[in-house]
């Protein structure tokens, strides 16, 4: 048994070996071959080249060495025309810078037809601010601005201050409602935080400082009947009892239903309705009116005694169309826009009042 395998284990023997030679064979013919093309590649391309008179050779030079001889005998290679379609980029000239914080108060030229409002809104800070930082200009009237006017704009909601003679920092901060750390912290200031020193006329930001309005002079209401409230008005005319009673809902004064103007805020108890010059203004209810004429800084000015506690004053008016005592009715034709008073534009300056007090107009127009 031991011999009949070891004559099975011969043949497979002889087999590996066989398949061990052929593959060095290959290998040892492959080595050959590569060895040829390394040793024959040059001197066929020199050949070459000496056949077709050098045309076919770059000879490789610095820069500087590079005859134009040289360049005329490079080959030239033909680019075909590009015919896919490709994406033009024109250059963009002009870039969007991110917008910073401001720092510094700038200065404002009042043009025809601004209002407190609408510049507070056009540089991010609250009316107050506007009129709380512009004192000695507007006075705290919002219908003081004139065109061009020079206003105080300041970097933020507050109140810029100009330092004076004695003043200290807890005090004023104190006086304007708002914290020591807050003037301390706000970089515009300048400040240094160990000694704050500030000198006299040294114009400080106070932000979130607030003071109450030197409120600029208003009509007083006048009463007819039942409105329980003030009995006469300077410059007005004492009516008598009875006349048209308001139905307590109130209809808007003018064909637009939009501002042009102040809105109603602390420093404007009142909305500034876009009416251009001339424009019909209406009773917002019935009535009787109480004052027809000129009034400060409301210029033509009209006040209707509804006779439920509710006043409406209409002002700036280009012309007024009734008397004192008439009873009106909702809806009908009182007077004309105008720009009269203190007013930069066309428009119709509209209160209602109730009892005396100022209330919101946008909670009682539909």
């Amino acid at each position: 048994m031991e011999k009949k395998a070891e004559k099975n284990q011969q043949p497979q023997k002889t087999s590996q070996g066989r398949q061990f030679w052929i593959s060095w064979a290959v290998t040892a013919l492959l080595v050959a071959v590569l060895v040829s093309v390394l040793y024959w590649q040059p001197i066929l391309a020199r050949e070459l080249d000496e056949i077709n008179g050098g045309q076919n050779s770059i000879d490789i030079a610095p820069a500087a060495d590079v005859s134009s001889e040289a360049l005329e005998n490079m080959p030239h290679f033909e680019i075909e025309e590009q015919q896919a379609a490709y994406l033009l980029r024109n250059p963009e000239t002009h870039t969007i810078a991110p917008t910073r914080p401001r720092s510094e108060p700038i200065e404002y030229m009042v043009m025809e037809g601004d209002a407190v409002f609408s510049i507070a809104k056009k540089y991010n800070i609250t009316p107050e601010t506007l009129l709380w930082s512009n004192y000695e200009t507007l006075k705290d009237d919002p219908h003081s601005l004139r065109p061009e006017q020079v206003l105080i704009i300041p970097p933020t909601d507050g109140i810029l201050y100009e330092w004076q003679e004695g003043d200290e920092l807890e005090t004023v901060a104190s006086g304007f409602k708002t914290s020591a750390d807050n003037i301390l912290n706000w970089s515009g200031n300048r400040l240094d935080f160990t000694n704050p020193e500030i000198e006299p006329g040294e114009m400080v930001m106070i932000p979130g400082g607030e003071r109450e309005f030197q409120r600029w002079a208003s009509p007083p209401v006048a009463a007819v009947g039942r409105a329980g409230v003030y009995s006469s008005i300077a410059g007005g005319c004492d009516v008598p009892a009875g006349g048209a009673v308001g139905g307590g809902w109130f209809t808007w004064p003018t064909v637009n239903r939009y501002l042009s103007g102040n809105d109603y805020w602390s420093g404007h108890l009142a909305i500034d309705i876009a009416a251009g010059m001339g424009a019909a203004i209406y009773a917002a209810d019935h009535g009787v009116v109480v004052f027809a004429g000129w009034y400060a800084n409301y210029g033509n000015m009209i006040m209707i005694d509804h006779q439920t506690g509710f006043h409406t004053v209409y002002a700036h008016l280009n012309n007024i169309n009734v008397y004192c005592g008439n009873s009106v009715y909702q809806g009908q034709l009182i007077g004309n826009a105008g720009s009269t008073g203190n007013s930069t534009g066309p428009h119709l300056h509209f209160e209602i009042r109730y009892l005396g007090a100022y209330v919101n107009p946008w909670e009682y127009l539909p």
